[in-house]
């Protein structure tokens, strides 16, 4: 399958580059997987698009504010640095920029010298392993010393920290925050729950790979990057009571789609536990356990994109895409949501 069936022309002004001040006031386009018949919806509406005995499955990572400004202790050069996974204690699998300059055994200074790091080894993908060093509580330095790692292409300055949170964030963990759940409030989960239908909490650390871009022309060629997942016992009784009553599991997110996938057997059943995943879903996929998908819009010829037309089939989503632009929908981190039903 060649990559660039998953390309569309998407208009610069239509990235979204500041959250809205209702978290559920985005527009929804919901389609349907089964004929690509569309409509256009409010998010807070979400509540009649769900039914008494679905379960709407939730991704409760949190960001840790990743992105470090340092300077190299030799020469005093200046070097950012992003965390993308705790490997052990205070060992990071890191990003560096510029990277040709942080080899094995460069000292890194940040916040002159609340933290200091040292480069351990250069890993896959040209990543670097750093073993950090300080007094008290590392998560305390990192708050004080780090910003949020908005992706790329936000260039607007995030006023609000929380605003790259979702509501229900509670593991710290992720690089970049799963943004499908950026429109639920609180009392809108109130109202759904209310309504008779269930919420379960999956947790998945999400990876710079988010971002990273395809970059084989063939799709079947591209490899996953590897993120950490975790389903509690009561969480997966849960989604398994739902998928044993007859009622539908509903993602919020590629993030909860690719752990539920992830962690489920043929019987559509889901295990508890932890782990790591590099699952990769694209057209052709026979989902297990997801029946329903609340996700944003996003990049051209992206791993996501190709998530969404696996569950959605691929012609019905770029139609779904295309109409979205002609609608001037907000697209990617802060923009507007999809429903897949």
């Amino acid at each position: 399958m060649d990559v660039k069936e998953f390309d569309f022309d998407l208009p610069q002004e239509l990235i979204a580059q500041d959250p809205l001040e209702d978290r559920s006031s985005s527009r929804l386009l919901v389609l349907s997987k089964e004929t690509g018949e569309m409509r256009h919806e409010v998010f807070r509406n979400i509540t009649d698009e769900l039914r008494a005995g679905d379960c709407l499955v939730i991704n409760n990572t949190k960001v840790i504010p990743a992105r470090l400004f340092g300077v190299r202790e030799e020469t005093g050069a200046s070097v950012e640095v992003l965390l993308l996974k705790r490997r052990e204690n205070d060992i990071w699998e890191v990003l560096t920029r510029p990277g040709k300059k942080t080899r094995p055994g460069t000292m890194i200074s940040f916040g002159d010298g609340l933290l200091r790091a040292k480069v351990l080894e250069v890993v896959e993908d040209g990543n670097r392993l750093l073993q950090f060093y300080y007094q008290g509580i590392f998560e305390e330095i990192l708050d004080a010393l780090g910003q949020m790692p908005l992706p790329p292409y936000i260039t607007h300055e995030l006023k609000d920290k929380g605003r790259y949170q979702t509501v229900y964030a509670k593991h710290e963990g992720s690089a970049a925050a799963p943004t499908a759940g950026l429109h639920f409030t609180k009392e809108l989960l109130a109202k759904i729950e209310a309504s008779g239908v269930k919420i379960a909490q999956v947790t998945l650390h999400v990876g710079l790979g988010t971002f990273r871009p395809v970059k084989v022309e063939v799709v079947e060629e591209h490899h996953m990057h590897s993120e950490y997942y975790r389903i509690e016992p009561e969480q997966a009784r849960i989604i398994n009571e739902t998928r044993q009553t007859g009622g539908r599991i509903v993602a919020v997110g590629t993030t909860s789609c690719r752990t539920l996938e992830s962690a489920a057997g043929e019987d559509g059943l889901v295990g508890a536990g932890s782990g790591n995943t590099e699952i990769f879903i694209y057209p052709g996929y026979r989902f297990k356990t997801v029946d329903a998908l609340i996700t944003n819009f996003h990049l051209p010829q992206s791993t996501l994109i190709m998530l969404v037309s696996a569950l959605a089939g691929r012609e019905h989503v770029m139609k779904a895409y295309e109409e979205a632009v002609r609608e001037r929908y907000r697209f990617f981190s802060f923009g507007d949501a999809m429903l897949v039903v």
